[in-house]
């Protein structure tokens, strides 16, 4: 009896010994390979999730090395939630965003995902059918611009409303010759690609040209004899002292298609040039580039994909941004428009619309403006008007330069901080080696960026001609304590 009960009791603790471990080797492997159901930031996920590692070893193996992930260099990030300026990585750590200008009125807005929610509960297909969400948010993107641009065309992303852009100008002006400006990106498509020096002066894809005329910094290439490429208007670095003289390479491309026989077709550029470094033209600049264009036969494409939607606070739209009282013919719209949704816009006039319809093709685009996505964009302009972010983003930016340019006055900053400047929520701090020669200290931008980040959970961008600038553009519910903190 009592070797039974020695027997059933080395049997029950055996058993219950590869139990618990067996336990323990499922948590180790859970905890190596996976996160729970509720991560430590509170979000409850109806999966669980990958490790970081995990993620990285499947990113190479299935993305493209070309598909680029921010902090690369640092182990990058595994963001799994937001909330208004605040983004939350795998482990719950929290970093104040300071560049992500797509979720427009904050990391997932209460307003934004009820009206998503919603219509996601009751339709969602293709845009073949009428839709009263979708007309509505039509008619109130076209109140938003000046006349005559009251004609809307959904799209998916800034990237397809600059391709459609270069579509209706050459549908109108039955040219393809289109002026560009030095470190402008304007998308991924190919067509918008060739009008992108940011991308197409690094990319094998084209064979490059050279450029009849040479400019001061050298000889330019462009993807072909259809494309003209003008320096970056940037009044810091005085290649030239006034817009004027900028705006003087303009001129040059309509006279260089002239030489040809041939008209211009259009000048594509941003109201506020977020990859170039911040950089807002002049009202010389403007005024003079889009006179020439028009006296040559062209028209004038806005792209206000990272700027539109009121973040420079003195004005809607970034090509209202002074007072040159130039008003575009096509304008495009994309990141904000859906707070985090796939939506963009083109907008153009009645004369410009009538020409593409002429083509006889019939556009359709499957997925823009459809019923989701438009719930989207409605429910952000609710907020943007409701809450005035616009109002907001001018007196935070402004407050924001204030106390940048209060360090750069320091002694031990006045040969960091080159420069300050843009408006609103859309600022860019050029760092410098000298201040007296503004020499662009690309290692130390990147060094910042690296440090904000490991130090003080900040996320920043680094843009510009030299990598030299930190690009300010967060959500536009950056308070003031944000604004402290960074």
């Amino acid at each position: 009896m009592k070797d039974d009960l020695t027997s059933s009791v080395t049997i029950f603790v055996t058993t219950a010994v590869c139990v618990v471990a067996l336990i323990q080797r499922k948590q180790r492997r859970t905890q190596n390979s996976y996160h729970t159901q509720h991560p430590s930031n509170g979000s409850s996920l109806s999966q669980p999730w990958l490790s970081k590692q995990d993620v990285l070893q499947l990113r190479t193996k299935h993305f493209l090395k070309s598909v680029s992930v921010s902090y690369a260099n640092t182990g990058g990030l595994m963001i799994l939630k937001g909330n208004g300026s605040r983004l939350y990585d795998e482990r719950g750590t929290s970093y104040l965003d300071t560049r992500n200008n797509v979720c427009h009125v904050g990391h997932c807005n209460p307003r934004v995902v009820d009206a998503v929610s919603r219509q996601l509960a009751e339709l969602n297909t293709n845009t073949r059918y009428l839709h009263p969400t979708v007309i509505r948010l039509a008619q109130r993107l076209a109140d938003k611009c000046p006349d005559p641009l009251q004609v809307v065309v959904f799209v998916n992303s800034g990237s397809e409303a600059n391709d459609l852009a270069l579509r209706l100008a050459r549908a109108y002006t039955k040219s393809k010759n289109t002026i560009v400006v030095e470190g402008a990106y304007h998308g991924h498509t190919l067509a918008v690609l060739e009008v992108s020096p940011y991308k197409y002066q690094h990319s094998k894809e084209f064979d490059l040209q050279l450029q009849e005329e040479e400019t001061t910094k050298g000889p330019v290439t462009t993807p072909g004899p259809h494309i003209w490429q003008v320096p970056c208007p940037d009044m810091y670095r005085q290649r030239h002292n006034t817009g004027k003289e900028y705006a003087n390479h303009v001129q040059d491309g309509c006279d260089y298609f002239q030489r040809k026989g041939e008209s211009t077709g259009a000048i594509i550029m941003e109201g506020g040039m977020s990859v170039g470094g911040v950089i807002l033209p002049s009202d010389d600049f403007v005024r003079d580039s889009v006179t020439a264009v028009r006296n040559h036969g062209g028209v004038y494409i806005a792209d206000e994909v990272q700027t539109g939607f009121g973040r420079l606070g003195s004005s809607f739209w970034a090509f209202q941004h002074g007072n040159h009282g130039i008003v575009p013919d096509i304008v495009t719209v994309g990141k904000p428009f859906g707070n985090g949704m796939s939506l963009g816009a083109v907008v153009t006039t009645p004369e410009i619309a009538k020409a593409f319809d002429s083509m006889g093709v019939e556009y359709f685009n499957t997925f823009g403006g459809n019923p989701v996505a438009a719930a989207a964009g409605m429910a952000m302009f609710d907020v943007l008007e409701d809450e005035k972010l616009q109002e907001h983003a001018l007196q935070i930016g402004g407050y924001l330069k204030k106390r940048f340019w209060e360090i750069q006055t320091e002694r031990l900053h006045q040969d960091l901080i080159g420069d300050i400047r843009g408006s609103g929520l859309f600022l860019g701090i050029d760092i410098v080696e000298s201040s007296t020669l503004r020499t662009p200290a690309a290692a130390k931008t990147s060094f910042i960026c690296s440090r904000l980040k490991q130090q003080y959970n900040i996320l920043t961008s680094i843009d510009g001609l030299y990598d030299n600038v930190l690009v300010i553009k967060p959500p536009m519910v950056f308070s003031k304590e944000d604004a402290d903190f960074l």
